[in-house]
């Protein structure tokens, strides 16, 4: 009888570059293995004798603190074939590619991480027969391309942009005035690999009961509901905190920020303590990074007058004094703007078909308590839009945000109230709705995929369905249209809106009535935050006019940048208010916000940008003042360009009209189209932010 001849493995070959390459890893790491589930890797093992195709080859896979078969963290696969139970979770298998040279011990192996592998970091052995094993490590993430996978997305350069973009744009202001910041995700930058796996292991869930879960770390929907509550730190060891008052001393401006790397690499090391600061787009940007590193399709979004309804009665109430400004703060609100983050996965726990897959909202900003936990989401885009409110997860909190309407009450001095003349506005909140475009950098209105156009009798039956189910009809009663009104205004701006000139609006009057009118206008210019919170009344008048029968009347309103322009460092947007009334006792109101422009900032290279070679970059910033600008200082990032944020913090002040010239010169360490961006600050100014396109090349 001949005996099996002993073989040992002398080397394991995982061939990470080429392996990572054609998993879209690549940018990550060549040096440690990177797949995605569901999709075949290669690797090789080097034997010490020959090999059969019959001989015993095992290999095992294990992920997390205690690995086991039956939680999807463990699989035994190979020659002899395992038995797995029914229902396994989570089966590893592998084929001898062609490419193996078995007389000289040369094995190739085909291995197929199973589309259901829980994703993290795992711990791949290889044994014979001779009891002897190889171990190496490897990272499995979730994987678009892989039909099977929940995250799969059938559209290739929309893979492109919410996978593999690591630059993107985050629109901010106003929805009378949208504006664009660039945001660098950097989800590349090999650093993300230990960062965004310690922020899973940290997680509440994984300290109470790791095993558990690790093993739900297969499904996109726990995941992604997991990095939504550590992105805050309201109640884990998460990565950032929020700060919407007071100073911001002891950390760093949420408006300073230009890209997630920082962030995230400064909580990592400083063992996962919250970086300070952030606010609502800050949690969105690096919940975009940490999604689309782990393979899950992600997008930012912007909702412009975003409600936060408290009560779940879907309306917001706005209290005005006689002179036209908001009398109190309610407990509800509407934020100029909110941004979240849409994840793309299937989510067969709702339904049988297919109706709810796709764009789901997670929101990390902590607003509101989610099963006990500061998270939002994932809430189906499509459940928002047919105002299917009992699906999960925190479906109705997001349909409030960009459906609830809007009742305006003038307060008298006694404290009574009544509702301001035809002002239940139905149509102010969820506004330009809005995301990165594909391909380019332009905005993409997606409005429609929230809600059915405004005034339409689908929107409306959507609305007053989704308020039966959640309120009583008094609550609903009190949002009835009022009748029609005798005069409508219109305010608009005269010129653009640019921080350090002055501001010129006009205000349009017309009777629709056939009398005259006397009116009594009150006109209020005021700095607020973005979330509407008032800092400051800088402007107000009092005018009489007589409003001629069917008539319309012109009247320019100017405030200087002397009045405004103090706030206008520390603080987001302005808002003027218009509330007149007439002499039939009706009250009509009005009113714009807008965020200032700031001056230009360029930033441009000078040369060609090569791989491991100098490159110049020169930065320019003009003065548009009179004024000498103080306390000048510039940040610089860009991944692939350097590997920390680069920052001239002592500048020298910056006279009236004149110009700063700055040369910067890095060490590119990444190959393609590169992203720098830069952020000024000075005494007038605070964020003046620019950006330029690199090709780095070889």
């Amino acid at each position: 009888m001949q005996t099996m001849m002993k073989n040992d493995i002398r080397r394991m070959d995982l061939h990470c570059r080429s392996n990572n390459a054609a998993h879209h890893t690549d940018e990550i790491s060549t040096r440690q293995l990177i797949v995605r589930r569901g999709q075949p890797f290669v690797l090789t093992l080097e034997m010490r004798n020959p090999f059969q195709r019959s001989d015993i080859l095992q290999l095992t896979v294990e992920t997390g603190p205690a690995p086991s078969g039956g939680d999807g963290t463990q699989c035994s696969f190979g020659n002899p074939a395992p038995f797995y139970a029914s229902g396994t979770k989570a089966i590893w298998r592998y084929d001898i590619d062609p490419r193996s040279v078995l007389q000289r011990g040369v094995v190739t192996l085909s291995v197929v991480p199973p589309a259901d592998a829980p994703v993290g970091r795992y711990f791949l052995s290889a044994e014979t027969n001779s009891g002897r094993t190889c171990r190496e490590s490897l990272v499995v993430l979730f994987n678009p391309w892989c039909s099977d996978d929940w995250v799969y997305l059938p559209d290739e350069k929309q893979k492109q942009e919410y996978v593999l973009n690591e630059q993107g744009a985050i629109y901010t202001g106003t929805a009378h005035y949208p504006t664009e910041m660039r945001w660098e995700f950097g989800q590349f930058e090999e650093e993300m690999v230990d960062i965004c796996l310690k922020l899973l292991d940290v997680n509440p869930k994984y300290l109470r009961d790791p095993a558990k879960d690790v093993s739900a770390r297969c499904n996109p929907i726990y995941v992604s509901r997991v990095v939504s509550a550590m992105i805050n730190s309201n109640d884990d060891m998460g990565v950032l905190t929020g700060c919407w008052q007071g100073s911001y001393s002891d950390g760093i401006s949420p408006s300073r920020w230009t890209g997630s790397v920082s962030i995230l690499q400064r909580w990592y090391q400083t063992g996962c303590r919250a970086v300070k600061y952030g606010q609502c787009w800050v949690f969105a940007g690096v919940m975009c990074t940490v999604m689309r590193f782990f393979g899950i399709p992600c997008r930012v979004v912007t909702n412009f007058n975003s409600a936060h309804d408290t009560d779940n009665s879907l309306t917001i109430d706005e209290y005005f004094s006689d002179h036209g400004l908001n009398s109190r703060d309610g407990v509800d609100s509407i934020w100029n703007f909110h941004v979240w983050v849409e994840g793309w996965m299937k989510r067969p726990d709702l339904h049988k078909s297919n109706i709810y897959d796709g764009w789901q909202v997670l929101d990390a900003t902590p607003q509101e308590k989610s099963g006990g936990v500061f998270c939002c989401g994932p809430a189906p885009v499509t459940a928002v839009l047919r105002g299917d409110l009992d699906l999960k997860y925190d479906t109705p909190f997001v349909f409030s945000e960009v459906n609830a309407d809007v009742v305006k009450w003038l307060v008298s001095s006694d404290g009574s109230k009544r509702k301001i003349h035809s002002l239940c506005d139905t149509a102010r909140v969820g506004q330009k709705i809005s995301t990165k475009a594909i391909g380019c950098f332009a905005r993409d209105d997606i409005t429609n995929r929230y809600k059915f156009k405004e005034g339409s009798s689908q929107e409306r039956t959507v609305y007053n369905q989704a308020v039966q189910r959640l309120n009583s009809k008094e609550d609903y009663a009190a949002c009835q249209m009022m009748p029609p009104k005798g005069v409508d205004m219109v305010l608009k701006e005269e010129t653009r809106l640019q921080n350090g000139e002055d501001i010129h609006l006009r205000l349009k009057l017309s009777n629709m009535e056939k009398k005259n009118k006397k009116m009594y206008i009150h006109i209020n210019g005021q700095a607020m935050k973005y979330t509407r919170k008032h800092i400051q009344n800088f402007l107000y008048t009092m005018l009489q006019k007589t409003l001629l029968a069917g008539q319309d009347m012109d009247i320019p309103i100017h405030i200087p940048f002397s009045a405004y322009s103090k706030y206008m460092v520390d603080f987001d947007s302005i808002k003027v208010s218009i509330l007149a009334s007439d002499d039939d006792g009706d009250v009509y109101e009005t009113e714009m916000d807008f965020a200032l422009e700031h001056p230009p900032i360029s930033v441009k290279v000078v040369g060609n940008a090569r791989l491991n070679r100098p490159m110049t970059m020169q930065v320019e910033f003009k003065n548009p003042l009179n004024e000498t600008l103080r306390g000048c200082s510039l940040t610089v990032i860009g991944c692939g360009l350097f590997r920390s944020d680069y920052l001239e913090s002592e500048l020298s002040d910056l006279g009236p009209n004149s110009t700063l010239t700055m040369v910067i010169t890095t060490m590119p360490y990444k190959l393609g189209l590169k992203t720098v961006m830069v952020d000024f600050d000075c005494s007038y100014f605070r964020d003046v932010k620019g950006s330029c396109t690199v090709n780095v090349t070889p």
